[in-house]
């Protein structure tokens, strides 16, 4: 394993720089020559060369948000033939083994890669945290607290004007941020996709709240559950509260990432090196409990991550 690449893909996400950097310099460390594939899988199919990097070409990223290999999609890799032509050039440039910082359809490509011949393994990073067999992903902590942020300043501007704020954030497919930022905000309701949800009971508990003498609430929406502004005029139609919409959209997404986001990205971006170095492939890094453990891609590509129901239950205690 002597020529090993790294490449970022799909949404970017806080602290997949924290993961490059880790990868280029364990790598360096364990004698391999690192190499940067800019704009995720796009970059095997448009002739750009690959970066080949030293110490100093990461030096000053681990704070950054963003990825500064950027990231783009590649329709080719949808296709077996475009499959054949990415593996085609990764052995044309030599490279032994593949490390792949993204999320679920990154992963996809990634197995693709690895039927072809080429090692792979996957890092998780995406702020979504859907990744199945990990307990957390690169990008998901930073992206709780922006929106924890953005609940706090809201709380602040529903209390002055005794106001009902509907705050929209990530997740078309998954509640995991909804979830996170809402309980840990003290959110009134939360709606995700995976709970079956009825405005009534918003609408109910929202008039619990005005009856004991509470002036203000937050009602946090995954944007796959719902149409926000729906439910901004289905409320305003059932019962008489002023209401208001914040759309947070790819703010989430940006900043610099946290501290557990800089650790996460920098443990697993070296243990995906020292994966390869032990000629393993078809694996991603997963943190279990306080640990970096490898699981096979099948277990992440096979099914859903499970949501935690009992955690959504807790927030139905907390919230009056």
């Amino acid at each position: 394993m002597s020529r090993i690449a790294v490449l970022t893909s799909g949404g970017d996400a806080p602290g997949m720089n924290a993961a490059v950097r880790a990868v280029v310099r364990r790598g360096l460390s364990r004698g391999c020559h690192v190499f940067g594939i800019q704009r995720g899988y796009a970059g095997l199919f448009n002739g750009q060369a690959f970066i080949d990097f030293n110490l100093g070409s990461v030096a000053g990223i681990i704070h950054r948000g963003g990825t500064v290999l950027l990231t783009a999609r590649a329709e080719e890799m949808y296709k077996p033939e475009g499959q054949d032509r990415a593996a085609e050039r990764l052995k044309a440039e030599g490279i032994n083994g593949l490390v792949v910082v993204g999320g679920e359809g990154s992963f996809r490509g990634a197995r693709a890669l690895e039927e072809r011949g080429v090692k792979t393994v996957c890092v998780p990073g995406t702020i979504d945290n859907d990744i199945n067999g990990t307990d957390a992903s690169i990008g998901f902590d930073t992206a709780v607290n922006t929106i924890l942020d953005a609940v706090n300043r809201l709380r602040d501007t529903a209390t002055s004007h005794e106001r009902v704020f509907i705050l929209e954030v990530m997740g078309r497919h998954t509640g995991h941020l909804a979830l996170a930022a809402g309980l840990a905000g003290g959110a009134e309701s939360i709606l995700v996709p995976e709970i079956r949800w009825n405005l009534d009971d918003v609408c109910r508990r929202l008039l619990q709240g005005i009856e004991r003498q509470k002036t203000h609430s937050i009602i946090v929406v995954a944007e796959g559950a719902a149409d926000v502004f729906e439910i901004n005029k289905e409320i305003r139609r059932k019962i008489n509260v002023e209401t208001r919409v914040t759309v947070l959209g790819h703010i989430q997404r940006g900043g610099s990432p946290s501290a557990v986001d800089r650790l996460l990205g920098s443990r697993m971006g070296a243990a995906a090196v020292d994966l390869l170095m032990e000629g393993k492939s078809n694996l991603f890094t997963a943190l279990k409990g306080e640990q970096v453990e490898a699981v096979p891609l099948t277990e992440c590509l096979s099914k859903d991550k499970p949501f935690p129901e009992s955690l959504y239950e807790l927030t139905l205690d907390l919230a009056r």
